[in-house]
């Protein structure tokens, strides 16, 4: 177990379920799960908490079931997601001409860029939640990845703005302090989502991050190495399990059942002479619910959400031919039958659904690397992004913790055996090719040259 890195906890507060999840990366760069604890969700909506008394409470309940699954565990501070359709994004430019022209550019003057940013003009009642660089230029020289050590006399840069409600932002801080905890840092869900479900090679070939939670569907773009687009989508997997709900006439309970039960994306896919009975009510006749009436109802809402994506994705211009990599589908929702299926066809570009286990440690349970789990894994390498670049103040945590057997997967190791040399060299080579993922945004510098660097030291 490695005692010299800090535990950091992704705290998911979404609409159907709140995850807390805490980890710490052993020596090949691996997340152990050294914590882990859910609860049903009831204050909030469409990814906005609403009702702060009833998330406290689902935040507690989740807290002090990580706290069962590992009674070692000290939990303070969490990385929060945000998502809710007040979510915007802006493009804007910012420059800098150098006091100091003679000397190399430095982390400090990018770091000054992007402050600067924060003062850009936004509508008010909203605040910026993130700065996100694309790509730099160095007086005439554009499309720079990483202008450190470049020599000039204006710096400039593309930069990607989201913004959110303050009152939004507000009842989420209120709620997590409330629950006795301090919020580290709060992260985009989408982004968060990218960092656990998306490879470096991904990330070159152009992908789109489409994370189908309870009550939003939130959308993230990369196209050349770039986070070209942000958005959330009011449609995800509660929309689905109300239009059944109305459309066969079921409890809310019985139709998300039947929806995770033998729901289809696809309503040629399910059988024609198939029926689900439903007990009837208070001594009422059994119902007989047709699967394919079913899939129709999903197959309806699921288009209408993909029809979004694609809108999106023509607003950015980037269309069927340019996004390589396609569609990497996570979260609750895309675990539905026949959706890999439906999204090609909608979007007509090629589809996959995306699992946070490659950064999962092996030997853990399968619970965790659901997609559903995907936005809690993801802030946990956030807040280890900002620890490998000294973004933040981190209590180093010597502590002794011990991943449990509770979230051991009963000792059976997933990867193939092979020698420790072996699996080292490989783990150190993936690491270096996903080394600086957020730095590529938030830290505003590629850490794929770190060798270079090294060499000048």
């Amino acid at each position: 177990m490695n005692n010299e890195q800090p535990i950091i906890v992704g705290l998911d507060i979404g609409t159907t379920k709140i995850a807390v999840i805490a980890g710490r990366k052993n020596e090949f760069g691996k997340l152990e799960i050294l914590g882990f604890g859910k609860a049903n969700s009831n204050g909030v909506k469409h990814g906005q908490v609403l009702n702060i008394d009833e998330t406290i409470k689902a935040i507690k309940t989740a807290l002090e079931n990580c706290f069962a699954s590992n009674p070692n565990l000290e939990v303070k501070e969490v990385y929060v997601g945000v998502a809710g359709h007040h979510i915007k994004s802006l493009q804007t430019r910012g420059d800098i001409v150098r006091q100091r022209t003679d000397e190399e550019i430095t982390h400090k003057e990018i770091d000054q860029l992007i402050d600067d940013q924060y003062k850009t003009y936004i509508p008010a009642g909203d605040q910026i939640i993130d700065v996100i660089p694309q790509e730099f230029t160095v007086d005439n020289f554009q499309n720079i990845p990483n202008p450190i050590g470049y020599g000039g006399v204006k710096i400039g840069a593309n930069f990607h703005i989201i913004t959110g409600d303050k009152n939004a932002i507000k009842n989420i801080n209120r709620s997590v302090e409330k629950a006795g905890l301090h919020t580290k840092d709060l992260v985009l869900q989408p982004l968060a989502s990218s960092s656990a479900v998306m490879g470096q090679e991904d990330l070159e070939a152009g992908v789109a991050i489409v994370d189908i939670g309870g009550g939003t569907t939130d959308l993230a773009v990369f196209y050349e190495g770039i986070l070209k687009h942000t958005a959330v989508i009011p449609f995800a997997g509660e929309n689905i399990t109300n239009d059944i709900k109305t459309g066969l006439g079921v409890l809310k309970t019985q139709a998300e059942q039947m929806k995770v039960q033998f729901g289809s994306a696809l309503a040629n896919e399910a059988k024609a002479n198939a029926y689900i009975t439903i007990p009837g009510l208070r001594g009422m006749p059994a119902k007989e619910i047709s699967v394919k009436n079913l899939a129709n109802i999903i197959q309806a809402r699921m288009s209408e959400i993909m029809d979004f994506v694609t809108y999106h994705l023509k607003q950015v211009g980037l269309d069927n031919r340019m996004l390589n990599g396609g569609i990497i589908l996570t979260g609750g929702g895309s675990q539905l039958k026949h959706l890999i299926q439906l999204t090609e066809y909608v979007t007509g570009l090629p589809a996959r659904i995306g699992f946070p286990n490659e950064h999962l440690a092996a030997g853990h349970i399968e619970e965790l690397a659901k997609p559903t789990y995907s936005t809690c894994i993801g802030l946990i390498l956030k807040g280890y992004d900002d620890y490998e670049h000294n973004r933040k103040e981190f209590e180093r945590e010597y502590k002794k913790v011990e991943v449990p057997d509770a979230l051991k997967n009963n000792g059976q190791v997933e990867v193939p055996a092979e020698t420790e040399e072996a699996i080292s060299e490989k783990e150190m080579k993936k690491r270096k090719n996903l080394t600086g993922f957020w730095g590529k945004f938030k830290d505003r510098i590629i850490d794929l040259f770190k060798e270079e660097e090294d060499k000048h030291l």
